[in-house]
């Protein structure tokens, strides 16, 4: 691929799938994979057909030649929810979130509803914290997956979680990222910021945060509920970044109850 051809890298995504229905897209966050969601896989395969892609050049998907920008994880997104039949529910947690927004705006006929978990409007707020995420790729190049993992991976639980959730934690991002792919998603979110624009999104929205994420929690969660029109907003308890994994029940609990209102 010369440029980016979002039908070409569709056709090399891994994805994990469960069950039969309706399409439940689930998009990971920029340190985790498709692996993410087994507690989704296994809740809702009795309701829905529920997909979790590995991003490009993340886990086991291959990497694209080219960074494809937010704009083109989101039109990648559209090209795998057309091949299993639109519309889709779409689930995205964190940079997977912002990937949805996107994907919302520019394709709204194919997406039916959205569920941002711990979300973000982008990282282009100032340009310290575009630098910051910029920085990523090439810490995460010279420090390595697994160093780069132990480092990072305590901040997304709760600070209360015990030390075999964080080194599993831990475990399950250095498997999951590797350059180019991670550097690409870092550049997608340095040059992404959502605030007023995300006011012609249609699909009915849910809104969740974990009670005790340290990284974007209730700040980014309340402003992004705030302009997306009718959305709701909700909180999972004893959970950090990783909600829809450190209390699947609860995330689970509040998922299930706005898929049954659509």
């Amino acid at each position: 691929m010369t440029a980016f051809d979002a039908s070409a890298a569709a056709r090399l995504l891994h994805t994990r799938e469960a069950g039969d229905g309706p399409l439940l897209l689930c998009l990971h966050g920029i340190g985790s994979s498709s692996a993410s969601f087994a507690p989704q896989l296994t809740a809702f395969a009795d309701r829905y057909h529920v997909v979790a892609w590995d991003a490009p050049g993340y886990a086991a998907s291959p990497a694209l030649p080219s960074a494809p920008g937010m704009d083109g994880y989101a039109d990648l997104a559209a090209v795998l929810i057309a091949s299993h039949g639109a519309p889709a529910v779409v689930l995205g947690m964190s940079w997977g979130g912002v990937i949805a927004m996107r994907l919302a705006q520019r394709h709204p006929s194919l997406v039916r509803a959205l569920i941002l978990g711990d979300s973000t409007r982008g990282s282009a707020a100032t340009p310290e914290k575009a630098a910051a995420m910029r920085a990523r790729g090439p810490e995460l190049s010279s420090t390595g997956p697994e160093t780069f993992s132990a480092v990072r991976a305590p901040r997304l639980l709760r600070a209360t979680a015990p030390a075999a959730e964080v080194e599993a934690a831990a475990k399950a991002m250095a498997a999951a990222i590797r350059l180019p792919g991670y550097a690409h998603a870092a550049d997608s979110m340095a040059a992404t910021y959502l605030e007023g624009s995300m006011g012609d999104i249609t699909a009915h929205a849910l809104v969740l945060y974990g009670e005790h994420d340290r990284v974007t929690g209730r700040p980014e969660s309340e402003a992004i509920a705030a302009q997306i029109p009718g959305a709701a907003l909700a909180v999972v308890p004893d959970a950090g970044h990783l909600a829809n994994q450190e209390n699947p029940e609860a995330f689970n609990k509040e998922l299930s109850a706005f898929l049954s209102t659509l």
